[in-house]
């Protein structure tokens, strides 16, 4: 279950009232996952965060906050916020970190008027913070991720993650940089995650970073591109490699499209290996984010709802079509 009530502000005892309830997961929410910092994946659970807040109740009033109608209701309307701002992140399901819902907590109680309880919480998320670090200093080793990737279960690349990254980040100027993008991830990782699900989160926390640096669209881009790459060729495949893929790629690519129909058939009359030595991998990365998402959403070609289509492959067809009564 959420394990919020053990990572929130105070030692002080819980209610009967609350303690005597088990945790329960409203089917509601069932579509939703908490990331606890070990990594398990727990259910969403709401009433643990009604448990948290009333715990940073009694730590600044005492033990009669509990008994407060006064302060069951502003629990009630923080844990409610709480949700509703988690929900309208993900309103079809996802995973949501620890930290993610603490913050909230925080924000909840600051609009509510309660500053001292939320000093307080704040107090005590730093101290943990703190005593977590020098856990981690004294040698307590980090636990090992893991990826599911075509059925197999192994551990997660951590330096292909540095080198997808640096790449991605490479040429766009000191502000940019990989390092937060990469502990983002890593906190939102559990283990058993679908390798599916790292390279959006990779695409995810980048996209974050847009505001703080406008830079920072070429890099979503780039790590949107290794997740179309990954999706149409059916293999992970780093833009290093794509120089010499790209012709065998797109040979296959014109035939497949042809055979799903998809494709004009004269198309395949072309020296398509002549073609195919002009594409320019190079200039996939002069995509913004909004520019190659826009693509991927709405023009590349696919076959049942996976895509067949790389960046030059479309521009290329484009021309193709165009050509073909030339």
């Amino acid at each position: 279950m959420l394990n919020v009530a053990t990572e929130s502000v105070a030692s002080a005892p819980i209610p009967p009232r609350e303690t005597a309830e088990p945790a329960v997961i409203d089917t509601r929410y069932a579509d939703y996952k908490i990331i606890r910092r070990n990594g398990a994946v727990v259910g969403f659970a709401p009433n643990k965060i009604a448990i948290a807040v009333t715990k940073a109740f009694i730590a600044v009033q005492g033990g009669q906050a509990a008994a407060s109608a006064r302060i069951r209701e502003l629990v009630e309307s923080i844990t409610s916020q709480v949700t509703a701002a988690l929900l309208r992140r993900t309103p079809n399901g996802g995973t949501f970190h620890i930290e993610d819902i603490q913050d909230q907590v925080e924000l909840a109680l600051m609009r509510s008027g309660e500053h001292e309880v939320a000093r307080s919480y704040v107090l005590y998320r730093e101290k943990r913070t703190q005593e977590r670090a020098a856990q981690k200093a004294a040698g307590v080793a980090d636990i090992q991720l893991h990826v599911i990737e075509d059925g197999v279960k192994k551990p997660l690349d951590i330096e292909r993650l540095n080198i997808l990254l640096g790449d991605a980040c490479a040429g766009l100027g000191d502000g940019v940089r990989a390092e937060p993008i990469m502990q983002t991830v890593l906190r939102d990782l559990y283990d058993g995650v679908p390798m599916a699900e790292v390279e959006k989160a990779l695409v995810l926390a980048a996209r974050s970073l847009i505001e703080q640096d406008p830079a920072y669209s070429f890099v979503t881009a780039r790590l949107l591109l290794n997740s179309i790459r990954h999706e149409v060729l059916g293999e992970a495949v780093l833009q290093t490699e794509m120089a010499a893929r790209y012709a065998d790629y797109f040979a296959a690519y014109i035939k497949k499209g042809i055979a799903a129909e998809l494709l004009d058939e004269k198309l395949g009359q072309f020296d398509i290996a002549r073609l195919a030595r002009v594409l320019d991998a190079g200039r996939d990365y002069q995509f913004g984010y909004l520019g190659l998402q826009t693509l991927y959403d709405r023009y590349f070609l696919h076959i049942e709802e996976s895509r067949i289509e790389l960046p030059q492959a479309f521009f290329m067809r484009v021309a193709m079509g165009l050509a073909i009564n030339e």
